[in-house]
């Protein structure tokens, strides 16, 4: 849990770290030098133009989004996607403004089309350089751990296995025995409690991370009096966070420090910057499916009696009830409100036609105009039923969490295989990437599964 948070800029402490610079400015540094480099090759000088167009290619790309502990095929994708994002932002804005006739469009294209490369490498050179960097200089510090339990090992874990932090573990120190932890050879202890400020003095230990549970107060005051003689940063990480946090994050309310224990990832600037691309990417895509809305709206009115749209009742933001549409593709029109039953492969409820709506999910496409109204996002946590929701918010932990934002007309949940099936261990997997998806959420990472979205569609399976 810690090294999630740590990953996604969520840490117990506010210092400057050499990793953080350089994921924060690394993207949009290189992104300025590649339109430089490009300018010098096709032989154009580098003028004011380039330099305004140099400024809003860096303020769409920064802060970088990629972090220097990213698995590569991460890092790969994340190149991708940030380049096409910004080529995408910037060709737009170029030409509905006249600006792109600035630059010769040779240059633009092999810019856009260079920069994912070149991303990419930067970040892997970057991977090499940094941990020999914290290596030769005086970057990297030396550290111990205040308590051998389940968030101390957890934090060693993540220090010894994050080259990019700079710091050194020593071990730890705690006042049970090895024997009593059940701790074995590989764990470094280095003594009782009381030793922690002579060892620290004796070795200049820099930092000390204090993982003892809270309910030993007296013991945490009693180490804090004996580490005021030495000069040693003190960080206490409290044990809530050995919790399954959403959106951890430490803030301040008038001053005095909170911890954020389950937060909406869609607070503030970031609710914002999501409203946003529901709003426009909702109507282009409206506009675009107009003719396939009105084809399938003919074919479920013929392929049997009802109604064309199917309403039904579905938990929103906050777990409010709301009113999602689709196309209907059975004969029956439940709306979920007390009992519902899943639709099951080889449903009988299901019409012909209604199949293949399912299975292409065209069915799903009058939600679009439930993200319009602000109800749904296009990205979200798929919506139950509200007797979906009764059944199984009491046995999985966390179901209800979902619910801290809007659901959406896809998901993290569905383009990793989790569609469709109503047992209890695949609604636990759903649920899973669903929380996933609250912890990690980036407007990119949404991107990414409306790429993934598409490309299942044709070949779901899972879908019926």
């Amino acid at each position: 849990m810690l090294a999630r948070l740590e990953a996604h800029r969520t840490p117990l402490r506010n210092n400057v770290t050499l990793s953080g610079v350089v994921e924060t400015f690394l993207d949009p540094v290189v992104v300025i030098l590649t339109l430089f480099a490009c300018a010098l090759i096709f032989g154009e000088a580098i003028d004011a133009d380039y330099v305004i167009l140099s400024l809003i290619a860096f303020s769409l790309s920064f802060p970088g989004n990629t972090l220097l502990s990213d698995p590569l095929r991460r890092v790969a994708k994340d190149a991708f996607l940030n380049s096409m994002i910004l080529a995408g932002i910037l060709l737009l804005l170029g030409y509905a403004t006249g600006y792109a006739s600035y630059f010769p469009s040779d240059l633009l294209f092999a810019w856009f089309a260079s920069l994912p490369i070149v991303l990419f490498s930067s970040h892997a050179l970057a991977r090499l350089a940094i941990p020999r960097l914290l290596s030769l200089s005086e970057a990297e510090v030396s550290a111990v751990v205040c308590g051998c339990n389940d968030i101390g090992s957890q934090l060693a874990t993540h220090f010894q296995s994050n080259r990019f932090l700079g710091v050194r573990l020593k071990g730890f120190f705690d006042d049970r025995s090895r024997e009593r932890l059940g701790a074995g050879d590989h764990v470094q202890l280095l003594g009782a409690l009381s030793e922690v400020a002579s060892y620290v003095k004796q070795h200049r230990i820099d930092r000390i991370y204090l993982a003892l549970p809270m309910a030993t107060q007296p013991r945490i005051l009693a180490l804090l009096d004996d580490l005021k003689d030495t000069t040693a940063s003190i960080y206490f990480v409290p044990d809530i966070f050995v919790t399954d946090l959403i959106q951890g994050r430490t803030e301040s309310v008038a001053g005095m420090p909170v911890v954020a224990v389950c937060e909406t990832p869609f607070s503030g600037f970031n609710g914002l910057i999501k409203r946003v691309e529901d709003i426009v990417l909702s109507s282009i895509i409206l506009l675009l499916i107009a003719p396939i809305l009105v084809a399938v709206a003919i074919g479920v009115k013929r392929s049997s009696p009802g109604p064309v749209i199917f309403k039904q009742r579905r938990y929103g933001l906050d777990g409010k009830e709301i009113m999602v549409y689709k196309f209907r593709s059975m004969s029956v029109t439940e709306d979920g409100a007390k009992t519902y039953t899943q639709v099951t492969r080889n449903d009988s409820r299901v019409t012909p036609f209604g199949a293949f709506i399912r299975k292409t999910s065209l069915d799903e496409l009058p939600q679009f105009i439930n993200v319009l109204q602000g109800r749904m996002s296009i990205v979200g946590p798929r919506p139950h039923a509200i007797a979906v929701n009764e059944q199984y918010r009491s046995l999985i932990p966390g179901y209800m969490v979902r619910h801290k934002v809007k659901p959406g007309i896809t998901g993290w949940a569905q383009v990793n295989g989790y569609r469709g099936g109503d047992d209890l261990e695949h609604m636990k997997g759903r649920i899973q990437y669903d929380l996933e998806y609250l912890r990690h959420w980036t407007i990119t990472m949404d991107i990414w599964i409306i790429i993934k979205t598409a490309l299942l569609v044709v070949r779901d399976e899972s879908a019926y």
